[in-house]
């Protein structure tokens, strides 16, 4: 009977205690707060300046094929500021391309007493090796069925110093593009999505990474995340400056970042495992394109096609970034008035878009303007 009692005493008290700690923790769950480690923003902290030309189009990216004498070339490029977020997207569509009737009429199938196909890629930053990599999963005879023609190599091709954040921005004018693009943009970023999501890991350089958006007009919180809400997960809404830099409405969110010197090389790595074969190689004219002895081309050349292609619709938006020294506990990303994003080579601060505009050398005053305006934000922190 003593026994009994005993453990109906125990029980009520297990029962009160494990209510006590849920109620414990509903409180602290509500009282939550995020505590971000400071970006140390100075001029005696950058590493390196870099400058970078995104290839944009108003009306979007080229994802097309033409037939040109005995080639079938295939277009793949125009990305704007998204050439890494969409890659994977855009080289799925334009391998598509290949199953398309007039891809079979230059040969592409296997006849009897003929081998099949080798495919020439123009460019080895991100669109040419992913468009390469794409090629060989779905076509690889062998070794040497796919040959990277570039100029340059990874670490040296613009990919190398883009921001590398998962999000298609700077892509195309809304107001110019139409509706077939726009099918095409929503498809890529599907593709590509989740194709680094496959990828997230160590090895490739990607991980997953909380995102915030930073505003001082409460409407744009109803806009769309870029390519749509749905890809991104845990989507939340803050109106609460004294915990969010500073701003009274913020769009918090996960996506990936991708570090590019470590995801480009193993692209590079791969496509040589699989028998890939790359020549280092400058075209000055469409003739020399003409006379590879591969009978399908991809044109992965991005600002490059403008001349090579005659595309004077193609052109650069130029982009600064100062990189600071690398600080292993900042944990998070901000989209404003600038951006930041934390890589192990260091902390990505931006950026310019300077519409048309060639120049590669870093200038001082935009320099300065990058530095105060990350300097302010993080004066908001609390």
């Amino acid at each position: 009977m003593s026994f009994e009692t005993n453990r109906r005493q125990f029980l009520r008290g297990a029962i009160a205690a494990s209510a006590l700690l849920a109620a414990q923790s509903r409180v602290l769950s509500l009282n939550y707060e995020r505590r971000f480690a400071p970006v140390k923003v100075s001029r005696d902290r950058v590493i390196r300046e870099v400058v970078g030309l995104r290839p944009y189009r108003a009306e979007g990216f080229v994802v097309d094929a033409e037939r040109v004498g005995s080639k079938l070339i295939v277009h793949n490029y125009g990305h704007g500021g998204a050439g890494m977020t969409l890659s994977w997207g855009t080289a799925s569509l334009a391998v598509d391309l290949l199953s398309e009737p007039g891809a079979i009429a230059t040969g592409l199938k296997r006849r009897p007493g003929r081998t099949a196909p080798h495919f020439a890629v123009l460019g080895c930053g991100v669109n040419g090796l992913s468009t390469a990599r794409t090629l060989q999963r779905r076509f690889q005879n062998g070794p040497g069925t796919v040959t990277i023609y570039a100029r340059e190599l990874p670490p040296d091709t613009t990919s190398n110093i883009s921001g590398a954040h998962w999000s298609p921005t700077t892509v195309f004018d809304p107001e110019i593009a139409s509706a077939k693009f726009n099918e095409q943009f929503q498809k890529a970023c599907r593709i590509s999505n989740r194709a680094f999501q496959l990828l997230a890991g160590t090895e490739y350089g990607v991980r997953w990474i909380e995102t915030f958006e930073l505003y001082r007009n409460e409407a744009l919180l109803a806009v769309d995340l870029p390519g749509g809400n749905d890809l991104y997960p845990a989507i939340e809404v803050h109106r609460d400056p004294d915990h969010y830099f500073g701003f009274p409405f913020v769009k918090q969110f996960s996506t990936m970042l991708i570090e590019p010197s470590i995801y480009l090389s193993a692209l590079l790595r791969d496509f040589y495992i699989a028998g890939g074969r790359v020549v280092v190689k400058e075209f000055r004219s469409h003739e020399e394109i003409m006379r590879l002895p591969e009978p399908v081309v991809f044109n992965c050349t991005g600002l490059g096609a403008r001349a090579l292609f005659n595309d004077q619709k193609l052109g650069p938006v130029r982009g600064q970034l100062e990189v600071l020294m690398p600080q292993p506990e900042i944990d998070y990303c901000y989209l404003g008035r600038g951006y930041m994003f934390p890589r192990r080579d260091g902390i990505i601060l931006g950026g310019t878009f300077d519409h048309d505009d060639w120049s590669l050398a870093p200038r001082a005053e935009q320099a300065a303007g990058i530095l105060d305006v990350h300097s302010e934000i993080m004066k908001g922190l609390k």
